[in-house]
């Protein structure tokens, strides 16, 4: 699908109707696009560990095919999913975005047959995911301290309904 570029800094956020929002599942070949998104949001081009996970889910969000968001995650047993990292540019944060993306995820994993759903956070870096992962029925099931981060990581972890 050919998109609008990116933009760094969008000096006008305006609302948006839900409904102008798409989500789609994507292959690899996408990634550039993503890479670009994660530089902005998280300032480096490393996604994650490894690109070769089995039943990986690659998610983009669009808004008038400019991508806004984006979500990566893969199974790590025969139970499990893992939601491995995930953004929002900063002018569409706060609108639902990232609940809609996880949503979508999770309906993605629960079509590949996985029953559990996880993902970590960090809290005083983004309290905003662990928010949303409580207010979504997800429990904490782990934490420890994060020295590359300086900050506690959480796991959240639900069971699929």
């Amino acid at each position: 699908m050919k998109t609008k570029p990116i933009e760094e800094e969008q000096s006008v956020h305006r609302a948006f109707r839900i409904d102008e929002l798409h989500i789609d599942s994507v292959d690899r070949d996408e990634l550039e696009e993503i890479r670009v998104m994660n530089e902005i949001i998280f300032g480096e081009r490393r996604l994650i560990n490894r690109l070769d996970h089995d039943d990986m889910v690659i998610l983009i969000a669009r808004l008038q095919e400019m991508p806004v968001g984006f979500k990566i995650g893969y199974g790590t047993s025969r139970t499990e999913f893992y939601s491995a990292k995930g953004g929002i540019l900063m002018p569409y944060r706060r609108q639902g975005i990232a609940r809609r993306m996880l949503h979508f995820m999770i309906m993605e994993a629960r079509r590949l047959g996985y029953t559990t759903f996880s993902y970590d956070t960090f809290p005083n870096r983004d309290r905003g995911m662990l928010i949303l992962g409580l207010n979504e029925g997800f429990k904490v099931t782990s934490a420890h301290f994060d020295q590359r981060y300086g900050d506690y990581q959480l796991r959240l972890e639900r069971k699929m309904r």
